[in-house]
């Protein structure tokens, strides 16, 4: 799957120190093997994701405090081996940038075992057919230029040639405030609105369930 557009929304700092606007093209692959380097170039740009190799949504509390940096790549390198793909990367005028896991609930341990989720959701969890995204990566100087909602556009293609019927997010609703980007893993909820979610429950403040069908 390769997804491509044009975002000329993006900004760069011009030598004399001016923000002037330029274009950048943003395309999107599913992480498949041949593309691992391309995985940890996007993962290891700045915040969390090089640490945790985005295994945190497939293990419990317990398991993932058992792991170190190494075994969580491992993980995910094995799990990509595997297939399905687990998540998409996005590329910036040809390097990688970006990342969101994407695939079916059954397959992401943590998101059942979260509390707030199942208060939430109306969908059984052993229903091979509903799909979450839980995470976003964003390298440092890639962020702003609108990669998070690429990302999830892709995603959502992807769920949905892959058979999902129903895809659900739980992002963080930042209110217009300013947030520390390692706490905006999960998205803010105007990037999924923005894709077309829409908003089912509030979890807790500051967080939302929102969901997408699916009409394959």
């Amino acid at each position: 799957m390769l997804t491509r557009f044009a975002n000329r929304g993006a900004l760069r700092v011009s030598d004399a120190g001016r923000s002037v606007a330029c274009m950048v093209t943003i395309t999107t692959e599913v992480a498949t093997t041949p593309r691992w380097d391309d995985v940890q170039h996007a993962l290891t740009g700045g915040g969390d994701g090089a640490s945790c190799q985005c295994i945190w949504p497939v293990l419990s509390n317990k398991d993932w405090n058992e792991t170190t940096k190494e075994q969580r790549t491992e993980m995910l390198h094995a799990e990509i081996d595997a297939g399905p793909p687990p998540g998409i990367i996005a590329y910036v005028d040809g390097e990688a940038a970006g990342w969101i896991r994407v695939g079916p609930r059954t397959a992401q341990a943590r998101v059942p075992r979260t509390r707030i989720i199942a208060a939430a959701t109306e969908e059984p969890f052993d229903d091979d057919s509903v799909w979450a995204v839980t995470c976003f990566v964003v390298r440092r100087e890639h962020r702003g230029q609108g990669i998070n909602l690429a990302l999830l556009r892709a995603a959502v293609e992807h769920a949905k040639s892959s058979g999902a019927r129903l895809i659900e997010g739980y992002p963080v609703d930042t209110g217009g405030e300013k947030m520390r980007t390692n706490d905006l893993f999960h998205g803010t909820l105007g990037t999924y609105l923005a894709a077309g979610f829409e908003k089912k429950s509030e979890m807790k403040p500051g967080r939302t369930l929102v969901a997408l069908g699916l009409t394959r």
